[in-house]
């Protein structure tokens, strides 16, 4: 079980952001050592524990409001017995923090559709991404779909619509990326593998429509999930994703009739079902792309993804 999740079980009043500042502090330890919240635990280890400041603690959950949770239920593509997917709204964040008491595993509760465990987050899109999120319905479900993650068993396909054209039409970037706080956030950028903190990450992309030499529509596959990875990549290759502040993509937009924000959408996911068989789910475009896409002429309907054709590692 990864820590975070392991502290959510045993400590369910301890709030996300209070525990990513115990383990950014050193407060937090797994045999003796500093830990990050994806660190995985075995049976065995020791886990050192400090006092929870009770200004940090989130409050016990409560009952959900019916407008809760009929927002969270509306997102719901499809169900079944081990997983929920949903198509995540854009400006909706999936976990808290600093002046983000609304979110989505504060809402968890209000997809439990009568069942006695609460449903766990098995993967994460960033607060302005749209498009399909998945929820786990029980501990072995979340167990088995976060192994699928991690060993990159799972196919994910975005849509972005960025800046210009990329040339050539179909590549590969395989930059390393270094998460780096400043004050604007929490941005990535690239960076040598040997720098300390670097991960390497690769994405696939291709081009479905183009505008002029102004705008085009890109498929993304990326291989590695690392934080910002699509936005950062496509915008170290010179073509930001529209309405992307903070990588560079609200330029060029004035005048035109596209609103300004994030054009990046998790189209279709693909990946082994906890229960057997496989689960391929794909998602609508959100309003503002929808609109974006009409007003450029792009067929969101269209047939042909060339993500959907690569075999790709």
């Amino acid at each position: 079980m990864r820590l975070d999740r392991w502290f959510r079980a045993h400590y369910p009043a301890l709030g996300h952001g209070a525990l990513q500042k115990m383990l950014r502090k050193g407060q937090i330890r797994v045999d003796g050592s500093r830990a990050k919240s994806s660190s995985r635990l075995e049976a065995g280890q020791t886990i050192r524990v400090p006092p929870v400041p009770e200004a940090e603690a989130a409050p016990p959950r409560g009952e959900l409001l019916d407008d809760d949770r009929k927002y969270v239920q509306s997102m719901v593509l499809q169900k079944d017995s081990s997983v929920i997917v949903l198509n995540k709204v854009p400006g909706f964040a999936v976990q808290g923090g600093t002046g983000t008491p609304r979110h989505l595993d504060a809402l968890l509760d209000g997809l439990k559709f009568g069942a006695k465990e609460r449903p766990r987050l098995v993967h994460r899109l960033d607060k302005d991404t749209s498009g399909v999120l998945l929820i786990a319905r029980t501990r072995v479900a979340a167990s088995t779909l976060s192994r699928t993650f991690r060993t990159r068993s799972a196919r994910k396909i975005y849509w972005a619509l960025v800046h210009g054209v990329p040339r050539p039409q179909q590549g590969k970037i395989t930059q390393a990326l270094v998460k780096k706080r400043g004050a604007v956030g929490e941005r990535v950028r690239a960076a040598e593998k040997a720098e300390e903190g670097a991960r390497n990450a690769v994405t696939y992309y291709a081009v479905v429509a183009r505008a002029g030499e102004k705008f085009a529509w890109l498929s993304v596959k990326p291989v590695t999930g690392r934080t910002h990875q699509i936005r950062a990549h496509l915008a170290g290759i010179g073509h930001p994703i529209v309405g992307d502040h903070k990588y560079g993509g609200d330029s060029e937009v004035e005048g035109e009739d596209i609103e300004e924000r994030l054009h990046l959408h998790a189209r279709r996911l693909s990946l082994p079902h906890p229960g057997g068989g496989t689960l391929d789910v794909t998602a609508p475009l959100p309003d503002h792309m929808r609109a974006s896409w009409k007003f450029l002429e792009f067929d969101s309907a269209v047939e042909f993804d060339p993500m959907d054709a690569e075999e790709l590692a």
